[in-house]
């Protein structure tokens, strides 16, 4: 066991080695997160000693050959933990340790969670919770079929225990008696909505793993010799596969990092990182690693900005002295309605991620709302259904959780128990679009529009922007009786709407540009398509979500480079769609272009449908979006700009078809 050399020697550390290592594996981890300014520091501290047993101890691997067929395999389920994973990585030799403080940046392989396509010792994708353990029991049962000699070993959080998907896994593991399979807790006691037993209780856990037929073993995770104790343990028990309850501290090593949830998604800062190093008693090139990553980021911003579309000045946002617009979080308008609502049917869901979407809005400064909220753990399917059992009795659940995992994830629970019952649930996915930022593909949902707008009694409402998003909640309560979804974004993006704008359920809003104003907002009118007179305008652009902003200022950039104006429709319901709106912009500019945060077509196939079922005119059409691809580790800004959605390649793309149709 342990590390094999391009000459085939193994080498082995001894235990008093592996906790010196671990001291600077941690170190390392600390360093890269400051450098991204984002990432999970406090599981990926608890875990630094079984990753660093496991890679210089208790693992046969070779650096020099990453896929070398006899080497033991390691699964991250908690896939968020990603440091815990690329810097023993580095620290082998895989490639060089300091290239981790690239972690989260554009461009680089060290994603916001693990992508095996990018980097070399990565065995599997992963960042949903709960199904790293199943492609462990595979890997296991083809290691078998095979015969090979090699180990497989999978990393779980304790939180993560709550998803239904571990314990399907641990019961195909002991159907099969999988003895070269080797499950790891690191059970530190705290997820993102506080302590694990508060959430959602998963004790006692050795004994659920016992009755699903595994030998488990618990030890003290920072014990360098009683990890080694037990994955010896794990190899010597034969029949049955070992899980390996690892007591740990979440933020181990750093005095006030140690055991506070807060510390779960926080990035150090550079105070904070030298106080870290200090405690941890290790010299490291830190200021090395902080320039190779500033140096990084010089020539990624560089390169964007060079592919931007150019025009005659910089339209980008608050660049000028006029056109000023403030931004705000979507979400923070989904969390203030359900904070104001009155309506006493209302309850509230939680998925673990309470604050991160707003829901814990509901309740936070009314306490006497707390016995109204639920906390259903990492369990987005089941939250889903138990939303629905309350719906049956009168209650109006609101469920809330990414957007990937609320469509989906729960999709199958969505379709059959929520729409097909037609219950009255309203469904909270958040974190919209490439927009997310560093958490990177896993968390950034991009297909939401082709997963729920094809259920039949669903409503889909994708407001623009805050206050949109708090009058589309409000509409979810009190208008629509039955299956809804929300979508919004994670990053502050412009407020372009206020408490007077025109808002109504189900029908489109017609924006106009007005020209140059001290406020980006006062540029423009809104109406309902149902009060908008004609205006003979040369394109329609049709959005949704916080890309109406987009379109907004591309109908600024249009108008004042080209005198093309514009006839932008935010569309902030998708289902019902408004069907006249999209027929009336379609005649009467003969040229549409739809602009999405999305894979393109969730939005522009919807629109195309509904306008070229009934045409019979002449029509330019394009469509604006993410192109079949995963979305990207990187800063919300310079992905809107990555991923070409911008207003700068909406103008150029409406100028181009408005040329078209002119000719």
């Amino acid at each position: 066991m342990g590390i094999f050399n391009t000459s085939g020697n193994e080498k082995n550390y001894s235990a008093d080695e592996i906790a010196k290592a671990a001291q600077e594996m941690r170190g390392y981890m600390l360093i890269s997160i400051h450098c991204a300014g984002s990432g999970h520091t406090g599981g990926s501290l608890s875990c630094a000693d079984i990753v660093a047993t496991l890679y210089l101890r208790t693992m046969r691997h070779k650096p020099s050959d990453p896929n070398w067929d006899a080497r033991d395999r390691l699964f991250f389920s908690a896939g968020h933990k990603a440091p815990a994973w690329y810097v023993p990585l580095g620290y082998t030799g895989y490639f060089d340790v300091k290239q981790t403080a690239l972690l989260r940046k554009y461009g680089s392989p060290f994603k916001g969670h693990p992508d095996r396509q990018k980097l070399p010792g990565i065995e599997a994708s992963c960042g949903s919770l709960g199904q790293g353990l199943s492609i462990a029991v595979g890997d296991a049962l083809a290691a078998r079929l095979d015969k090979k000699e090699c180990r497989v070993y999978c990393i779980m959080g304790d939180g993560e225990q709550q998803e239904g998907q571990i314990w399907e896994a641990a019961m195909e593991a002991g159907h099969y008696k999988l003895d070269n399979l080797v499950g790891i807790v690191d059970k530190n006691l705290l997820q993102i909505d506080g302590n694990v037993s508060d959430v959602m209780g998963i004790d006692p856990i050795g004994e659920k793993y016992r009755a699903f037929g595994w030998h488990v073993v618990e030890c003290d995770g920072h014990s360098i010799p009683a990890l080694i104790a037990a994955f010896d343990e794990a190899a010597r028990t034969k029949g049955k596969p070992t899980v390996i309850i690892a007591n740990t501290v979440k933020g181990k090593g750093v005095s006030f990092i140690e055991n506070q949830a807060g510390w779960h998604g926080r990035a150090p800062k550079k105070d904070e990182l030298d106080k870290a190093l200090s405690e941890l008693g290790v010299s490291l090139p830190k200021d090395e690693m902080i320039a190779l990553a500033e140096a990084h980021q010089k020539k990624v911003s560089a390169d964007i900005e060079a592919a931007l579309p150019k025009f005659s000045k910089s339209y980008w946002w608050n660049a000028q002295d006029t056109m000023k617009v403030g931004m705000k979080s979507t979400k923070e308008g989904f969390g203030e309605e359900l904070e104001q609502n009155d309506n006493p049917n209302v309850v509230a869901l939680g998925a673990d991620i309470s604050g991160s979407i707003s829901i814990n809005m509901f309740h936070k400064n009314k306490p006497e709302r707390k016995s109204r909220f639920f906390s259903m753990g990492i369990a987005e399917q089941s939250g889903t259904c138990v939303a629905a059992g309350m719906a049956k009795e009168g209650k109006i659940p609101f469920f809330g959780t990414y957007g990937v995992f609320a469509a989906g994830r729960a999709l199958d629970q969505v379709r059959t128990t929520v729409c097909y019952g037609n219950w009255n649930v309203k469904i909270v996915g958040a974190h919209g679009g490439v927009s997310v930022g560093p958490d990177g593909a896993t968390h950034q949902a991009l297909e939401e529009i082709f997963q729920i707008a094809g259920l039949p009694n669903m409503s889909l409402l994708i407001p623009c922007d805050a206050a949109e998003t708090k009058k589309a909640t409000a509409a979810m309560i009190g208008q629509i009786n039955g299956p809804c979804y929300i979508r919004f974004a994670r990053e502050a993006t412009p407020i372009v709407t206020s408490a007077s704008t025109p808002y109504k359920f189900g029908t489109a809003t017609i924006i106009t540009y007005n020209g140059e104003q001290p406020k980006f907002a006062d540029a423009f009118t809104h109406q309902l398509s149902t009060d908008a007179p004609s205006a003979k305008e040369d394109i329609a652009i049709i959005s949704c979500g916080p890309e109406v902003a987009e379109a907004m200022r591309a109908a600024w950039i249009l108008k004042e480079e080209f005198g093309i104006t514009s006839r932008v429709v935010n569309l902030s319901t998708l289902k019902p769609l408004d069907k006249r709106a999209m027929l009336s912009a379609a005649s009467e500019t003969g040229c549409v272009l739809t602009c999405e945060e999305h894979q393109k077509g969730g939005l522009g196939n919807l629109v195309a449908s509904a306008i070229l079922t009934e045409c019979q005119f002449p029509l330019v059409f394009g469509m604006i979006g993410v192109e079949d691809r995963f979305g990207d580790t990187g800063a919300p800004w310079e992905l809107i700009k990555a991923f070409g959605l911008a207003a700068e390649h909406i103008a150029k793309k409406a100028h181009e078809m408005a040329g078209k149709k002119r000719k």
